[in-house]
């Protein structure tokens, strides 16, 4: 298999250096980046498995720069950035972020969090291959495509896998912390309110009602659940009615 790819644009150069050299002796394929308009030019050309992005760049923000970059292709992101604010790492998993580290950093820590975020992008087992159908709702775990009544919905990588963790297990609560483990895939450290914000985000694009959601739904004081009918199932509850 050939090495994942990873793109850097950070501004510094002593930190962007140590990274390039850090990562390349991992046995990564790594192209770097000083600014947001090289960036996107490496980003189109050398198409990314991760990109670390710093948050501070000269022409432009990390956060605008990742919009971006999951519109086009859903790329794993890794933010980089001397804020240690938590609305500045809450507003960094809005815009798609997979994951936020902050400077000063340990390279461990870095090598760490690179690794399990690559690890998301494992085989898709033949169990796992099936595409599931929820009322309207489809979502197809081998092209990592979502569609609510043939109108696709445009998710995050993340969002994608949190969604799609979720629909496998219709009916189980899942608290924070075990959602973390599942998706993230690894010992989140920090706040598990990052849960909430991407519920929230995949709410506003899939449910037809955010205050009152029917598919993915809060179980006070525990967690969250999916919890919907299969095609089969209402398909089946209709002729019963009828």
């Amino acid at each position: 298999m050939a090495p994942a790819k990873i793109l850097i644009i950070e501004d510094e150069t002593a930190v962007r250096t140590l990274i390039l050299r850090f990562l390349t002796k991992q046995g990564f394929q790594v192209e770097a980046a000083e600014d947001g308009k090289t960036g996107m030019s490496s980003f189109e050309k050398f198409k990314p498995d991760l990109v670390i992005l710093d948050v501070n760049l000269p022409d432009t923000t990390g956060y605008a720069l990742c919009n971006d970059m999951q519109g086009r292709t859903g790329v794993f992101v890794l933010m980089l950035t001397s804020r240690d604010d938590e609305a500045d790492k809450i507003e960094g998993f809005k815009q798609g972020a997979d994951d936020y580290i902050t400077k000063p950093f340990g390279l461990s820590e870095l090598g760490a969090r690179v690794g399990a975020i690559l690890k998301r992008q494992r085989t898709v087992t033949a169990a796992e291959q099936q595409c599931l159908e929820y009322q309207g709702l489809s979502i197809d775990p081998i092209r990592r495509e979502v569609s609510l009544n043939d109108e696709m919905v445009p998710l995050t990588a993340l969002e994608f896998d949190l969604l799609h963790f979720l629909a496998s297990h219709p009916g189980r609560v899942w608290r924070r912390a075990e959602l973390i483990q599942e998706v993230w895939d690894y010992d989140y450290v920090g706040d598990q309110r990052v849960v909430d914000v991407h519920i929230g985000q995949i709410r506003k694009k899939i449910e037809i009602d955010t205050s009152q959601p029917s598919l993915i739904q809060t179980v006070r004081g525990v967690g969250y659940k999916f919890e919907a009918m299969t095609a089969e199932e209402a398909a089946a509850e209709e002729a019963a009615g009828t």
